[in-house]
């Protein structure tokens, strides 16, 4: 596979959010050929382990179905918000469904330093993810959700700083710079 295709395929984790990494496990989303990046349990395990929820017993074909659900939710919630439009109906009730399944956090501190207990199971590692996404698109930081402007990305990420216009200045970034050296290029001879 080239390396255009691994990129799109790879989990990506520099959104500034877990609920916004779950919304990125789409490659390409806004484009013509959107790739699954959660393609199978083992994904989803991976994606969960990464993000340190992974529960003591991994996630099953249901499991996968609810995360791919939220996900969907998630990106439908974060859309109307960065288009200052009104929240769709079933994409609040399905993230609700997972906030109902959502249980208290415990502290723990253990080898590796403090941390929080993980969750039981997917149900509850997803349902984490949703009260996180509940947070931020209600606090502060719904007003500090962004978008990659690059018309075949338009991966969202959180922007404290008001500074960061790609998804990630090595990937898109670049891309867009090339673009634009080739323009000028043409234009000038």
């Amino acid at each position: 596979m080239a390396s255009g295709g691994t990129r799109i395929q790879r989990l990506r984790f520099d959104t500034g959010a877990t609920w916004l990494d779950l919304v990125a496990t789409v490659g390409d989303a806004y484009g013509e050929t959107p790739v699954e990046r959660l393609r199978d349990t083992a994904r989803l395990r991976e994606w969960l382990d990464a993000e340190g929820l992974l529960p003591e017993h991994g996630p099953d074909d249901d499991d996968l179905v609810r995360a791919r659900e939220l996900r969907e939710s998630l990106r439908g919630l974060a859309l109307a918000t960065l288009r200052g439009n009104p929240w769709p109906p079933g994409d609040v009730a399905r993230v609700n469904e997972h906030l109902r399944a959502d249980e208290p956090l415990e502290l723990r501190d253990g080898q590796s330093g403090p941390r929080t207990r993980p969750p039981a199971t997917t149900r509850a590692a997803l349902a984490r993810v949703a009260r996180q996404a509940a947070q931020h698109l209600t606090g502060p930081e719904g007003g500090m959700l962004g978008a990659c402007p690059a018309r075949d990305c338009g991966m969202l990420f959180l922007d404290p700083t008001g500074r960061r216009v790609w998804c990630a200045a090595e990937i898109c970034g670049v891309r867009h710079r090339v673009r634009e050296h080739r323009r000028r290029r043409r234009a000038a001879g």
